[in-house]
């Protein structure tokens, strides 16, 4: 069993080596097979899941940077070809950031108990070619505001725009808008909980919590402010179960049923925190996500207590966006896909599983699980594909 499961680690190492000697040094103008004249183009956008810096990702990191500091960037090349192709990326960063050693030189960013990760992880995530980056989950507070700030800070250093967190009140009060194309973008980030910790004294604004009336209230705002398109990232749902729970349910028909002048106000709905695959699904004419997976992590146990490899799949969603019909009416997505995805912990590397599977790698399997997970609410019927 050891021995076919490294059969399997090095076929997919290969598959990655190929992967990365084929990526584009630069994102493209227009994405293949979808250049447009400039005044009808329209834009792609492509968001993955939680990036958890347990403590084998870290030492897998520090490998690669020779055992000296720490490199993410290949254990994140089998995703750059689809992530810098795209108009716009947008990551989950689902820890803190610390600082790369302690003034004994000893490693500060351990994985565990706290999430914290080392500076480099923002710079592998620019390299990569990620735009922006949700903050707020149940990790957000693990190292108290100074946490905050520093994640905040070492995202702002590699030019990685940032939602979710904030360094003071009126950068939580500022709407992170990103340029897609021809399109500007919002992205508005949330999180159901903070681990149990409280919010940092005087600090109230320091990590937004999922309250639909502010969700809302912020998507209005981002449209006054020049959004075309308003992303919401939402860090919710039951760890470890497949499907969406009522609170998810719920909440996607309220915030996708809410609309300003006959357009919604909610374009996507992008989920995070499950730690598996969850469905995708259009509600009320707006796709969500009910959960992304988990795209770096390492082995964990389930809330049975037993290593679950779930833990390591997730998808890229990627949404081809196209301009309204006439001014001032909504971008709709005219393309709906999701990629299915494996973190392989034994080689340390993102895996693109169609492509894994194409080198002849004994993936099927979790590719099909993947597969019939996101298409388990009926997303089929309303167009959602497969990506290549």
């Amino acid at each position: 069993m050891l021995a076919r499961r490294h059969q399997v680690a090095l076929a997919l190492t290969v598959v990655l080596g190929a992967a990365a000697a084929c990526q584009a040094d630069r994102r493209p103008e227009s994405p293949p097979g979808h250049a447009a004249p400039a005044a009808a183009r329209g834009f792609t956008l492509v968001a993955s899941g939680d990036v958890l810096p347990h403590t084998s990702v870290l030492d897998r990191a520090q490998f690669d940077a020779g055992g000296t500091g720490h490199d993410f960037r290949p254990m994140l090349d089998g995703v750059r070809p689809v992530v810098s192709g795209a108009d716009l990326a947008l990551c989950h960063l689902d820890a803190v950031v610390g600082t790369e050693t302690t003034p004994t030189g000893t490693p500060a960013s351990t994985g565990t108990p706290a999430l914290t990760a080392p500076p480099p992880l923002a710079d592998a995530l620019a390299a990569t070619g990620y735009d922006g980056c949700s903050t707020a989950s149940d990790h957000s507070l693990d190292a108290g505001p100074d946490g905050v700030r520093r994640t905040l800070d070492a995202l702002d250093g590699a030019g990685v725009r940032h939602a979710g967190t904030a360094h003071t009140a009126a950068e939580a009060a500022t709407v992170t808008l990103l340029r897609a194309g021809p399109a500007k973008v919002a992205h508005l980030a949330y999180t159901y909980d903070t681990g149990g910790l409280p919010l940092p004294e005087g600090q109230p604004w320091a990590v937004g919590l999922i309250d639909e009336n502010r969700v809302l209230g912020d998507a209005r705002l981002a449209r006054q402010r020049g959004a075309d398109v308003v992303v919401v990232s939402l860090h919710w749902g039951t760890a470890w179960q497949d499907a969406p729970d009522d609170r998810q349910l719920g909440l996607a028909r309220t915030l996708t049923a809410s609309r300003t002048d006959g357009r919604p106000d909610i374009d996507l709905v992008l989920g995070t925190h499950a730690h598996v695959p969850q469905a995708y699904e259009k509600v009320n004419g707006t796709w969500v996500v009910y959960g992304l997976g988990d795209q770096v992590a390492g082995q964990t146990t389930n809330t049975a207590g037993a290593l679950d490899p779930r833990g390591n799949q997730s998808t890229v969603a990627r949404f081809t966006f196209a301009p309204p019909a006439e001014e001032g009416g909504r971008w709709q997505v005219r393309r709906a896909e999701f990629l299915p995805q494996l973190f392989d912990v034994d080689a340390g590397r993102v895996v693109d599983l169609n492509k894994a599977l194409a080198q002849g790698a004994g993936v099927q399997g979790v590719r099909d699980r993947i597969r019939d997970v996101v298409l388990s609410r009926g997303a089929a019927k309303d167009g959602l594909v497969m990506g290549e």
